[in-house]
């Protein structure tokens, strides 16, 4: 076994040099605020209708307490996790966050390096600020997954996954929650998306079947190229009869990202997924759904269900990915928390909250009596309130 968090405690109760930068999320949060623009801190702070389901997400987390369990040998700890076939230093993942460019200036690639320095996957979003190639060239370390929002044309998707296979990527992860925008009141207020200012497109204005649908490439009609985008970037007709063919394009990994129902689980399984994410686009899609770690427990509730189960939306502290794992995920994708350190310091940022993400979930492994994640199982959490 190794120790991987305590490394990560040293460095921070010693490390002088970044008492300058937040030490919880809420501090980061703050500093994000009153670094960013408003539209920028709206778009990504931001929810569908009146956020309740941002709210929810992180609400339901209270739902659950943990069970410590003492006079056990916990002087090793290991947070090794399992997903997609390969043994991990950690169970966290770097979520999908696009237009990081209106974060910080080096947005996606300080992202990227940040995940690579720290060993754990990249998702790189569909509307990035950089191109999936650019992104390997100028961080060729790590391991980087590309997140895919099915185009209503088909031709793109096969040249999207052509380009990330080529790239290096690891996997494909479709989200399916995104067929349309949500309502999202901040933005409408703000009168503000990035996409109509030629930003996040890097990836489309690259992409040379995109380039194809155009009269006039980008850089000579940046307005016609944005407009041809908004009609094919998002498809409300997208079926599990097109996410079964995006399964038989690629031989890497096909992950199925933003669903929250039993039964659409056992149907992504069904056509080709090698791993599900529960997720419910942090809020951002549908006001007042069900929150991601109530759908995650009844996913999992009978313990029957064969397949890889990963968890986005409203993870903020060690706590809540050791109730997300004990309920059954093997994998913790964190969001707006490192767009928020980014925001504040790029790539130190982002590394400095990371090591402490690391610092907290060993000390709160070793405070709980676990020694490993395998250990977690629901008998490890109770149930505050009961339906």
């Amino acid at each position: 076994m190794t120790d991987e968090g305590t490394k990560y405690q040293t460095k921070i109760f010693t490390g002088v040099e970044n008492r300058k930068l937040p030490q919880s999320v809420d501090e980061w949060m703050e500093r994000a605020r009153s670094t960013l623009t408003k539209d920028a801190w709206d778009y990504l702070e931001g929810g569908a209708g009146d956020e309740d389901t941002v709210h929810e997400n992180r609400s339901a987390f209270k739902k659950w307490r943990i069970r410590p369990r003492y006079l056990k040998d916990v002087s090793k700890r290991t947070m090794e996790a399992e997903f997609l076939g390969q043994n991990r230093e950690s169970p966290f993942i770097l979520a999908p966050i696009g237009v990081q460019s209106i974060l910080h200036k080096d947005g996606e690639i300080a992202s990227a390096r940040a995940a690579a320095k720290m060993n754990m996957p990249f998702i790189l979003s569909t509307v990035s600020s950089i191109t999936m190639e650019e992104i390997v060239k100028k961080s060729p370390e790590g391991e980087k997954w590309l997140q895919l929002y099915p185009s209503k044309d088909k031709n793109i998707i096969r040249s999207f996954i052509k380009r990330a296979e080529k790239a290096g990527y690891r996997a494909i992860v479709v989200t399916a929650d995104t067929t349309m925008l949500g309502w999202r009141e901040r933005d409408l207020n703000n009168a503000y998306l990035p996409f109509l200012r030629g930003e996040g497109l890097a990836n489309f204005f690259s992409d040379p079947e995109f380039r194809k649908r155009l009269e006039k490439p980008p850089e000579e009609d940046l307005i016609s190229a944005i407009m041809e985008f908004t009609s094919v970037y998002v498809n409300p007709s997208f079926s599990w009869k097109d996410f079964k063919e995006i399964c038989s394009t690629t031989e890497i990994p096909v992950v199925l990202k933003g669903i929250t129902h039993r039964e659409d689980v056992e149907l992504a399984f069904k056509s080709g997924a090698r791993a599900v994410v529960i997720s419910n686009h942090g809020g951002r899609q549908v006001d007042g759904a069900i929150s991601s770690l109530d759908a995650l427990e009844e996913v999992t509730e009978s313990g029957d269900l064969k397949g890889e189960i990963l968890f986005d939306s409203g993870f903020r502290h060690a706590a809540d990915a050791i109730k997300a794992i004990a309920l059954g995920a093997s994998g913790i994708l964190i969001g707006r928390p490192y767009a928020y350190a980014l925001s504040v310091a790029g790539r130190e940022g982002i590394e400095l909250y990371l090591e402490q993400v690391m610092a907290e979930m060993d000390l709160e492994m070793g405070l709980s009596g676990i020694k490993n994640l395998k250990e977690l199982n629901r008998e490890s959490l109770y149930r505050k309130y009961y339906k």
